[in-house]
């Protein structure tokens, strides 16, 4: 019998780390791009999120060459080969790769996708930055040091740096921020964040220890994070739950919703000034904050209250209220001249892409303009949150110094700045 191609690849991925090559395709006709005008891109990272989102989003691009797929997942790397293969958009040399060093080595290679846990976004996105690619990574940060370092790099390196969010693009967010920058509710005082509670299922899991699959790289999956021994709900999805990987719930869905309280507020560039909460930590091997309350006060004197009470969002003036009662919900106002509210062609109109980050990645990485959430406003919104995770951390309020991006007066605060990395990864 002869063996299907799906067959071949899973041959091909079961042999490990070696690329794969495919016979190259002839483009350019009959309308389409032709490879020498199409920005080449390499996946790392292709679970979930960065097939189902990134990936998926990647291939509807017509100017775009998926180029080479890494993961440390046999598995995920085969259904990611399998997307490609089947969108028609076959490149003219794709490779599948464990080791996402190889992807970044490709010259070949313009910009490179990270879909990673978030403990491995900052360390590849530099090495692809010092290799000259530009980066589309998915958020956030794991300490606000990382952020430091690599809002310098992008800069130091001129690449073009996108956080792979969408709620820049989403239409409700976007007339919630012109709204409040233009005065529609008055002076702003307040904002309203709800963010989900704790891990998904709210488990309480034990930490042991269990054989690592043969289709996992698991010593790659841990890279700069301690040693820990393998369970399956420690890996791909549940990163999210642990702090040796994650910020937990406030980072997860913070970089949504309070990326627009601070676009709205107007501060991207700066933050709070303090930050006072509690909270109830996991226990086990989930061990981020499950249930919390967080005030922030900024310099202009704007309260930032988040709560794990749902997914909405609102802004408070003294003139009426603008939000939303959960993610991608509608926008509803006080009254109805806040909500049909008309910005002038002289007011703060705010850049965004409809078509969503993707498409305004690629386009930024030909014009070389920043995108719309380019990489110090990621650095701005990651600060705030960790701020957050180390005030519950630390059981008290803390003053936090934006312009010096230290906490004033507290040197066991200021130690949780950064972390350690495992040899011999590192920044």
């Amino acid at each position: 019998m002869n063996p299907t191609r799906r067959d071949f690849l899973r041959g091909i991925l079961a042999a490990g780390s070696a690329p794969l090559f495919l016979p190259a395709h002839i483009f350019g006709a009959n309308g389409t791009v032709s490879p020498s005008n199409k920005i080449t891109v390499g996946f790392v990272g292709t679970g979930d999120h960065g097939r189902a989102v990134n990936l998926a989003s990647i291939l509807t691009l017509a100017d775009v060459e998926v180029v080479a797929l890494c993961d440390v997942d046999r598995k995920h790397l085969g259904l990611a080969a399998e997307m490609v293969t089947r969108s028609g958009a076959a490149p003219p040399e794709r490779a599948l790769y464990r080791d996402w060093r190889d992807v970044i080595a490709r010259p070949d290679i313009d910009a490179v996708c990270i879909s990673t846990p978030d403990h491995w976004h900052t360390p590849i996105a530099m090495a692809a930055l010092r290799a000259g690619k530009d980066v589309l990574c998915e958020k956030p940060t794991v300490t606000i040091r990382e952020g430091q370092l690599l809002a310098a790099a992008v800069r130091r390196y001129g690449r073009v740096y996108q956080a792979s969010t969408e709620d820049r693009a989403l239409p409700m967010y976007h007339r919630m921020a012109e709204l409040v920058r233009n005065g529609a509710i008055g002076r702003l005082h307040t904002i309203r964040v709800q963010l989900p509670s704790g891990n998904l299922a709210r488990r309480v899991v034990p930490i042991r220890e269990d054989p690592v699959p043969p289709e996992l790289d698991y010593d790659m999956w841990l890279g700069p994070a301690p040693l820990a021994p393998y369970q399956p709900e420690r890996v791909h999805f549940n990163f999210r739950w642990i702090q040796a990987y994650s910020g937990g719930m406030l980072t997860d869905w913070g970089c949504h919703q309070v990326d627009t309280a601070q676009w709205a507020n107007n501060t991207e560039h700066t933050g709070p000034v303090s930050v006072e909460g509690t909270c109830v930590f996991g226990e086990g091997l989930y061990d981020t904050a499950w249930d919390f309350e967080l005030k922030y006060v900024y310099r202009n004197g704007v309260q930032l209250r988040i709560e794990n009470t749902g997914t909405g969002l609102r802004f408070e003036g003294d003139k009426g209220w603008v939000g939303n009662t959960a993610w991608r919900r509608p926008v509803e106002a006080s009254s109805p001249e806040i909500l049909d509210a008309i910005v002038p062609p002289d007011g703060v109109h705010l850049y965004t892409e409809p078509a969503r980050e993707h498409r305004n990645f690629i386009d930024c990485v030909r014009s070389r303009r920043d995108p719309y959430f380019p990489v110090e406003k990621l650095h701005r919104l990651g600060s705030l949150l960790h701020c957050g995770n180390i005030c519950l951390k630390l059981g008290r309020k803390l003053n936090w110094n934006p312009d010096q991006e230290e906490f004033v007066g507290d040197e066991a605060a200021n130690r949780l700045r950064a972390r350690a990395m495992r040899e011999p990864w590192h920044l």
